[in-house]
């Protein structure tokens, strides 16, 4: 793997230098557009607006435009803004890792010790891990300031960017029913149901079934042949009984 960022974490007045390593990949395949007529690859360029003419990817700059005139920024203005998040994810706080919505959450880094931060990168790893804490910073990564939790797994600490509070979007136009809506009754078995369902989470029984499914197709066109798939129809609810549905749901569950 190849490292994106190297700095240190701020940890009081300790300094662990660190690599940051990518912790997520991409599960879906990789496919190509093509042109149907004769099956070559088509092509993005970065072409100039007004010319047409395609733009070689150094002499590609970054602007924003104030007054209908762009100011042009170079790599150093992005460092000047704030020097010290560039290099340093510095702790500022520790919190209970379930007080952070799912919603927040975007993706995760592997941080790998430098040798001079060996030890004192592993007293955080433990410590987070003993507290059951996670400490949240704040860094720059791709002339972007980045939100952050730091948080120990299998021995190793991983960096999970999380979104600020004014990336999230107000829920207050989404039409949600009354609870009132719903008897104990329901609410009884719903929860019953739930308590059938549950399990302790295992990530390693959840799979993409669908590039799966669709690999199988790729594979079986590549020999001539077309692929079995199984037709899958939406089941339709014959009535509105919505404690009937519950019920039935308990009883095939218990079942199976």
């Amino acid at each position: 793997m190849r490292a994106i960022w190297k700095g240190a974490i701020g940890f009081g007045l300790v300094n662990i230098p660190v690599k940051l390593y990518s912790a997520v990949q991409s599960s879906s395949l990789d496919l190509d557009m093509l042109d149907e007529r004769d099956l070559e690859r088509i092509r993005f360029k970065r072409v100039n607006e007004k010319t047409g003419k395609e733009v070689p990817y150094d002499r590609i700059v970054k602007g924003y435009q104030v007054n209908e005139q762009y100011v042009i920024l170079d790599e150093a203005d992005f460092e000047d803004a704030m020097p010290e998040k560039t290099k340093l994810i510095e702790l500022e706080n520790f919190v209970n890792i379930d007080e952070i919505s799912p919603v927040y959450y975007e993706t995760s880094y592997y941080a790998e010790p430098e040798n001079q931060g060996k030890k004192a990168y592993v007293l955080l790893q433990k410590a987070l891990e003993k507290s059951g804490k996670a400490g949240v910073a704040r860094f720059v990564l791709r002339s972007t300031e980045n939100l952050c939790v730091i948080h120990p797994m299998h021995n190793l600490l991983v960096i999970t960017k999380i979104r600020f509070p004014e990336e999230i979007r107000s829920a207050e136009d989404i039409n949600i029913p009354s609870a009132s809506a719903i008897s104990k009754k329901e609410l009884d078995v719903g929860l019953a149901l739930i308590r059938q369902y549950s399990s302790a989470f295992d990530i390693k029984s959840f799979h993409d079934e669908y590039s799966i499914a669709l690999m199988k197709i790729i594979k079986a066109k590549a020999k001539g042949k077309r692929a079995t798939v199984k037709k899958l129809k939406p089941k339709q609810t014959s009535n509105d009984d919505l404690y009937g549905q519950l019920m039935k749901s308990l009883s095939e569950r218990k079942g199976a």
